[in-house]
């Protein structure tokens, strides 16, 4: 579904932030004060209140232009997740962050809701995460929230989507991905076209199917690229 055909690109969440800010107002004391691996509270039931720490992968603010929101991602070495803020906490590449929040589905997207910007706690530099090379046509929840890479030829002309972003279309043969470069990134689409054999890193997302979105110009790159 084109994110331009709809009123707002995030309505669950919308409505997700006010249900999170009141039951976590509401949970007991000393609630998701322990830390478990990210991808554990992936297999948790939407609602619950979790706390998880990992590196950042996706620095604050960088899918502004679609989320409508300041959010982050952080992984660990389970599992990864995107981070719903309102405010911009200038959390940058490899800082390690500590989450409480609540999980919600975000239009395919899982995502972690903190109550406020006192439940996000950063504490120094964290691991380098290397992305997960995968095929194109094995994108999906099995991956999802993960820094991934693919390479294959773009399929058909670039689709602008305003004032969110633009998608790119690419396949290895296992199947199309929709890659999604938000406006917010500045990465310049305008010399990719049908045929060009691209290599792409990003953040491994949903807008109802899944996508790849890249985080810098330096995430799509074509062959002679430095």
């Amino acid at each position: 579904m084109p994110r331009s055909l709809l009123l707002c690109p995030r309505p669950v969440l919308i409505v997700a932030l006010l249900f999170v800010v009141t039951s976590l107002a509401a949970a007991p004391a000393g609630a998701a004060a322990a830390t478990i691996p990210i991808g554990a509270a992936r297999h948790l039931p939407l609602g619950s209140v979790v706390t998880v720490q990992g590196s950042v992968t996706v620095p604050s603010g960088t899918f502004s232009s679609s989320s409508f929101d300041e959010g982050f991602a952080i992984q660990d070495g389970s599992g990864g997740i995107y981070v719903s803020v309102a405010d911009n906490l200038g959390l940058g590449l490899r800082e390690e962050v500590r989450v409480t929040g609540q999980l919600v589905d975000s239009s395919g997207l899982l995502t972690l809701v903190p109550a406020a910007d006192s439940d996000v706690q950063a504490d120094g530099r964290g691991r380098r995460i290397e992305p997960r090379w995968v095929r194109t046509g094995q994108v999906g929840e099995a991956n999802q929230g993960l820094l991934v890479e693919v390479f294959g030829r773009i399929t058909q002309p670039v689709v602008p989507d305003p004032p969110f972003g633009s998608k790119v279309f690419v396949d290895d043969g296992s199947g199309p991905i929709r890659v999604f470069v938000n406006s917010s990134t500045t990465i310049d689409v305008s010399g990719l076209a049908p045929g060009q054999l691209v290599r792409v890193i990003g953040f491994s997302s949903a807008f109802v199917d899944a996508e790849i979105d890249p985080r810098f110009p330096s995430d799509i790159r074509l062959p002679g690229d430095r």
